[in-house]
């Protein structure tokens, strides 16, 4: 005979082949249906020191517990609707709201997993998602964080014991002080692309997105936190238009086909006329462009073919055998092997169309349109 509290009867709407019994008693929910309120008090208290506004309860039914389930449901044909785990959830929900005040909901800061079997439970702190925009106005710096090679971040004698290749990146000029505004564990900085380590990136600046995990502190002044980035960064980064963000936003932000403005200064082997250089830029102007993965990154890229458009080219100086261009293109196109051609891997190539070899010097982004 089955041994059930007054609640677990009632849910379940069953009364054949069943002795009623107290609550702590109960061979189902073992008591927990009437220890909601006492349990969300335990997870109150366990979240005292971070500050959320919504949350979202679920619970893991297994064990023996689980079998029993399954083995009423069977015997007496019951819907999902009479479970457990439904009701459970549904008064912890209830309990907790109540007690602290927030909100329950689909994308909560905090989510709680109470395991039934066990009578204990776990807490997921929601990532913190910060937009803005970026600017680099210094070279030599990568985006993010580069290891060492020689000692994959261990640090070693080639890298001064740092464990990096750089001494910083824009993420940590970036992701640091937001981490420790929020008082995280871990931030990264997610950008839509990346310009190279010997590029800047000026304009209207690169949008990007900082995740900072399992933050304190959700309730942060992000004018101040803009503040504090752009002193510290003293001059080589700088961002604006911060504001928060949803963690669906990453993906948009990384995938997104931004076009974006380039300025380069070019270098022939030899002099060239500017008739002949507005010809060529002309030639190479809002066409696809296939290129293969540049020999210089293919040893940490897939080798495949990519097709991506440019939208306009003008020629803004002249001078023998250099030049300064500005390139509108479709995100993902190498604008570096673009000019050079990397030996026949892009096509086609201002090296190319010209007959003339020619390298970027050096390289600016200086627009990177959309955002969020």
């Amino acid at each position: 005979m089955l041994e059930l509290c007054k609640k677990c009867i009632d849910r379940l709407g069953i009364s054949a082949d069943v002795k009623e019994v107290e609550g702590s008693e109960c061979m189902l929910c073992l008591g927990l249906l009437w220890r909601t309120e006492e349990i969300a008090r335990q997870i109150a208290e366990s979240l005292e020191e971070y500050e959320f506004d919504t949350f979202q309860i679920g619970s893991r039914l297994e064990g023996s517990v689980k079998a029993l389930e399954e083995y009423i449901f069977e015997k007496y044909g019951l819907t999902t609707e009479k479970s457990l785990k439904y009701h459970f959830n549904r008064e912890l929900t209830k309990a907790f709201a109540a007690l602290t005040g927030k909100s329950p909901d689909r994308e909560p800061d905090v989510t709680i997993i109470y395991n039934i079997e066990k009578m204990d439970y776990e807490t997921r702190i929601a990532s913190l998602y910060i937009y803005g925009r970026y600017k680099k106005r210094v070279r030599n710096i990568p985006q993010t964080r580069w290891l060492c090679s020689a000692c994959d971040g261990k640090g070693c004698e080639v890298c001064g014991f740092t464990g990096k290749r750089y001494p910083t990146s824009v993420e940590e000029l970036i992701a640091e002080p937001c981490r420790r505004m929020a008082e995280g564990s871990y931030a990264v900085l997610h950008g839509a692309g990346r310009e190279d380590v010997d590029a800047r990136m000026l304009g209207n600046g690169r949008p990007f997105i900082v995740e900072i995990q399992n933050p304190k502190k959700r309730h942060i002044d992000l004018e101040k936190l803009e503040e504090i980035i752009n002193r510290e960064a003293r001059g080589k980064v700088a961002v604006c238009c911060m504001k928060f963000a949803k963690a669906r936003d990453v993906a948009f932000i990384k995938n997104a086909k931004f076009r974006k403005v380039y300025r380069a200064i070019v270098e022939f082997d030899r002099e060239v006329s500017r008739e002949e250089l507005e010809d060529a830029l002309k030639v190479l102007s809002n066409r696809v462009i296939e290129q293969y993965t540049p020999k210089r990154v293919e040893h940490r890229r897939a080798n495949l073919l990519r097709k991506r458009r440019t939208y306009g080219i003008k020629l803004l100086l002249h001078r023998g055998n250099k030049a300064v261009i500005e390139i509108e293109a479709e995100s993902g196109l190498y604008i570096k092997e673009l000019v050079s051609g990397d030996e026949g891997r892009t096509r086609p190539s201002l090296s190319e169309v010209l007959n003339n070899y020619a390298k970027v010097v050096k390289l600016d982004v200086i627009r990177v349109e959309g955002g969020i």
